[in-house]
């Protein structure tokens, strides 16, 4: 049974940054490309950034120059270091595969105050 267990979220004043970790069981995570993804209140699930088995990224054109994802297959964890965060980016961030194929975790909450 995968797991998705996300973690690093906070309250943040606008401008600050965060990093966020999703730590992944229950799959061959070095064989898997792993996603972020972020739901703010009322909304769907947005597609935050994505990361390839082999470390090739890929981001949402309006967040591209303020995040970076990253992986460290020795733990199982993929990252999401978000710097510059406005107070439109408070949502519940989440982990997952690109297409979404697992039931979503907990979430971690990110609150960015103006």
């Amino acid at each position: 049974q995968v797991q998705l267990v996300e973690a690093g979220g906070g309250l943040v004043q606008a401008g600050g940054s965060l990093r966020l970790s999703c730590r992944v069981s229950g799959l061959t995570f070095s064989a898997s490309a792993i996603a972020w993804f972020r739901q703010a209140p009322g909304k769907e699930h947005e597609w935050v950034a994505s990361i390839g088995w082999n470390e090739q990224t890929f981001y949402e054109n309006s967040m591209k120059d303020r995040v970076t994802i990253s992986r460290d297959n020795a733990e199982n964890t993929v990252y999401l270091r978000m710097n510059n965060l406005k107070v439109e980016d408070t949502a519940v961030y989440y982990c997952n595969t690109p297409a979404r194929e697992f039931t979503w975790g907990p979430g971690t909450r990110v609150t960015v105050s103006s």
